[in-house]
């Protein structure tokens, strides 16, 4: 174990990391109070002592799926003494015909299950062209000796092959498919160290995907397709989303509180200091937010994308100064409360259920906006967003396109979400084609990229 453990360091020293005398002697200690055999304790056991930084940990993972597996792979062939024996023939063949140089022997040393010369070769290639001189031709030397290293890698394969052949008679073809495959190993072993391939272990490390690009995945699905597990994933990247861009509204809103700058007074102060603008003057004033009135589609035909929609609300109520949310089917009901007295999967719940509204009626675009001028035009001013969030499929009934421009005229800008796919907005019993020619701006959102993006651009 010691003499083992002694070669792993001065390959992994060779590679680059630094590990100490006196850590590989505590290392020696502990393998003591521990099974070696249980490869969890024994692969910790190194780590803890000889990786002390995320650089050190990928390449010590690296370096130990090398040495005792890639290296370790059919080391039973040493357990026959004839297979010995051949081995040391096709070395002595190796050494044979093929140079002496630097590059071969730490080749045939690698071959042999010792990768410390190899690694410390290609160690010194990386760290060629490191100095702060670059010019035409650079990098070229490392790649030169890169070409040569794998031409030999290639020779030495080839030399294998050719004495296995001459002596097809005199080994048995089972043993020597043994061995072409353990020196076949060790040679793919070490052209996957010199074009930069990793290890399996880390190769595996590499191409995780992160929850990002998970995300992003997820992203594209439509609405109408997601699992139970995806659903409540989108509802964590919508409220994380939120939340960043709370935090940076809540930011640039604590720096206006001071007010925004008056360059004019702070240009005649500067009068005072020979033109240097020592003090800064603000405006008292600071920017206020606007508000936001919602009116949601909760029929059938976006049932499923509606929930989506109503987590947005939730989730907007402390970016804006006032959200005002209602829901539709033919007439339409405030919900605004649900969101403010329940947390969000609750508050959705009851706006799904509770609300009083026919939720099973024919959908009528026109009597909601008849209800909502009636009751609630008040509320719309200049400082007001108005987004309609809905697939505009009225069942053939009056769309009252005039009530909608009168809600355009009072507000700042009205913004419709159709969680439709585009190609189905003007067939049917689809208005979309009479609301898109009197909103500012008509968008498609039946996915989650298309929410988020939307939530960034209304927020920010």
């Amino acid at each position: 174990m010691q003499n083992l453990i002694l070669k792993f360091v001065t390959s992994a020293r060779a590679a680059g990391l630094r590990i100490s005398t006196s850590e590989t002697l505590d290392c020696l200690n502990q393998l003591q109070h521990i099974d070696p055999l249980k490869e969890s304790q024994f692969s910790r056991t190194l780590r803890a002592n000889f990786a002390k930084s995320h650089r050190d940990q990928r390449l010590f993972n690296h370096l130990y799926d090398l040495f005792f597996h890639e290296l370790r792979v059919n080391e039973n062939l040493s357990a026959s003494e004839k297979i010995s024996h051949i081995k040391k023939e096709i070395s002595t063949q190796l050494k044979a015909e093929l140079n002496s140089s630097s590059a071969m022997t730490a080749i045939f040393d690698f071959l042999d299950g010792d990768p410390a010369n190899y690694l410390n070769l290609l160690r010194q290639i990386e760290s060629e062209g490191t100095g702060t001189t670059r010019g035409f031709g650079y990098g070229f030397g490392g790649m030169v000796r890169r070409l040569d290293i794998m031409l030999a890698i290639n020779r030495a394969g080839a030399s294998v092959s050719q004495f296995l052949s001459k002596n097809r008679t005199r080994i048995h073809w089972e043993t020597r498919q043994d061995i072409e495959t353990h020196y076949q190993q060790r040679l793919n072993s070490a052209l996957k160290l010199l074009t930069g391939n990793r290890s399996p272990g880390a190769h595996r490390h590499r191409i995780r995907k992160s929850y990002d690009r998970h995300l992003g995945k997820l992203g594209e699905t439509a609405f109408t397709s997601l699992t139970k597990k995806e659903v409540q994933e989108m509802r964590d990247a919508i409220r994380a989303l939120v939340r960043k861009l709370k935090d940076t509204v809540t930011l640039r809103y604590a720096v206006y509180a001071r007010g925004v700058l008056d360059v004019k007074k702070t240009l005649r102060k500067a009068a005072q200091y020979q033109g240097l603008p020592i003090e800064i003057v603000y405006r008292k004033k600071p920017p206020r937010r606007g508000k936001i009135v919602v009116l949601c589609d909760v029929s059938g035909s976006v049932w499923s994308s509606a929930k989506f929609m109503l987590n947005m609300l939730y989730s907007l109520q402390e970016c804006f100064t006032k959200v005002r949310s209602f829901i539709f089917v033919s007439g339409l009901d405030e919900v605004s409360h649900f969101f403010e007295d329940h947390d969000v999967d609750q508050a959705i719940d009851r706006v799904m259920s509770d609300a009083d509204i026919a939720y099973d009626a024919s959908t009528d675009y026109g009597q909601t906006l008849r209800e909502f001028k009636a009751d609630y035009m008040d509320i719309l001013n200049k400082k007001t967003t108005l987004i309609i969030i809905g697939d505009g499929r009225s069942n053939y009934t009056n769309p009252e396109a005039g009530i909608l421009n009168e809600m355009r005229e009072k507000c700042r800008r009205v913004l419709w979400l159709n969680p439709e796919t585009e190609v189905f907005w003007y067939s049917g019993d689809s208005e979309m084609n009479t609301y898109q020619a009197i909103c500012h701006e008509v968008r498609p959102c039946g996915n989650l990229n298309q929410l988020m993006a939307f939530i960034r651009e209304l927020i920010l």
